[in-house]
């Protein structure tokens, strides 16, 4: 069991979260989120999506449209807005909202040796809490200083290497972020392999749990 987390809390929490691929993500708490769709398999219906970046795999019209009902709310950068339709409430790193109840948080996402993200370009991950506990969906961005200040329970991280922090990268990421658990993301899709899950999850044996999710 994850250091500081009740009995049952790990079971909950994993069971409710589903990665589709890439850095796409279902979570059933309160409401229906999902992150960054990309390559929706089946119509469903979201209560909120969150965008990290206009990038065509993570603001992607077509997947949003598959998962959005007339009270969907969706969370981007502005640079997404006029890709969109429907409610878009539009954040900025340090942007603090409450979205149908539930607490969101910007947060920085950006690359530092690379220029596919630039820090200017004011692009986010978030902090959003589901059942009492705080998820940071990092966006694509590399091992930045803010992460030392996240305080999370569960860590979605990139770990593909190319565009966002390589598995390596990823492993000092979580051990900044401390989470309670990790989940790496961004691989087996577009770039990256489970190779890299395997080599974050292998980084952190004894550190910090790291859960390897299954694609759905």
């Amino acid at each position: 069991m994850p250091h500081g987390m009740e009995k049952g809390g790990r079971n909950i929490m994993i069971r409710d979260i589903h990665w589709l691929g890439h850095d796409t993500f279902k979570i059933v708490g309160e409401k229906v989120i999902y992150t960054d769709p990309f390559k929706i398999k089946q119509k469903d219906t979201a209560d909120i999506i969150l965008i990290t970046h206009d990038h065509f795999d993570h603001c992607s019209p077509e997947d949003v449209k598959a998962i959005q009902g007339p009270k969907t709310v969706i969370v981007a950068p502005p640079d997404c807005k006029n890709k969109l339709s429907g409610t878009v409430k539009t954040v900025k790193p340090g942007d603090k909202i409450t979205v149908q109840g539930i607490p969101v948080e910007a947060v920085p996402s950006y690359n530092t040796n690379k220029q596919f993200h630039p820090k200017e370009n004011d692009w986010v991950g978030y902090i959003f809490t589901v059942k009492g506990q705080r998820i940071y969906l990092a966006g694509d961005t590399d091992y930045i200083p803010e992460m030392k200040n996240f305080n999370v329970d569960i860590a979605l991280l990139p770990v593909s290497g190319t565009y966002v922090m390589t598995a390596g990268e990823a492993v000092k990421a979580a051990l900044d972020i401390k989470p309670k658990i990790a989940v790496p993301m961004h691989y087996d899709t577009i770039v990256g392999t489970k190779d890299d899950a395997k080599t974050f999850a292998e980084g952190l044996k004894g550190k910090i749990e790291v859960v390897i999710l299954k694609k759905e």
